[in-house]
């Protein structure tokens, strides 16, 4: 079977690479706004799931991978900022707090129709950053398509007091831990 991504995630993408199975890449091309009373973890979850479905009908024969995060701040969310001036006010409400990251995995059997979804939380405490800090932060590492405008695998860990979770990779986009637990599930070999 083919194993394909379902995102056009530069950050998802160098993960996966990390298993040395070969992959294809999709586009899932869907609205990933929270529905309404929505929490968190719900939201990521659904979005992964729909991302593996969105790219479903064109592999026919192949695991789909679907993946999603959203960090938030009690009912605050933090999307990716998009600009340099959303990321500054981003950081800026995220300095000296713990921001939860829920980063969501769905893999699709396009096949037998068997659908893993799990979630794995990372709580991230983040440092009181000065407002300098945080410029330099954003004119260095432009932290633009990254949710919650903190690149952990970067200098964005510099930012960081803490960070607490069952998977690093996790944080960064794409949990590889249970990634590698539904591959096995399907009949894959790793490594």
């Amino acid at each position: 079977m083919k194993l394909v991504l379902a995102s056009t995630s530069a950050y998802r993408r160098t993960l996966l690479e990390r298993l040395s199975i070969p992959f294809e890449v999709a586009s899932p091309n869907i609205d990933e706004s929270p529905l309404t009373g929505e929490q968190p973890d719900a939201t990521a979850e659904r979005l992964a799931a729909e991302k593996a479905r969105a790219v479903a009908a064109d592999w026919p024969n192949a695991l789909v991978i679907g993946s999603d995060q959203v960090a938030h701040l009690g009912n605050r969310i933090f999307g990716k900022p998009g600009t340099e001036a959303r990321a500054v006010a981003q950081l800026q409400q995220m300095s000296g707090q713990t921001v939860m990251f829920h980063t969501a995995l769905a893999l699709l059997n396009t096949q037998s129709g068997h659908l893993q979804v799990e979630g794995i939380p990372t709580r991230v405490r983040f440092r009181t950053l000065s407002n300098a800090e945080i410029q330099r932060y954003v004119i260095k590492e432009r932290p633009l398509d990254c949710a919650g405008s903190a690149k952990s695998e970067g200098l964005g860990i510099s930012l960081l007091e803490a960070l607490s979770g069952d998977d690093p990779t996790a944080l960064i986009g794409l949990p590889l831990i249970a990634l590698s637990r539904m591959l096995r599930a399907e009949g894959v070999e790793l490594p």
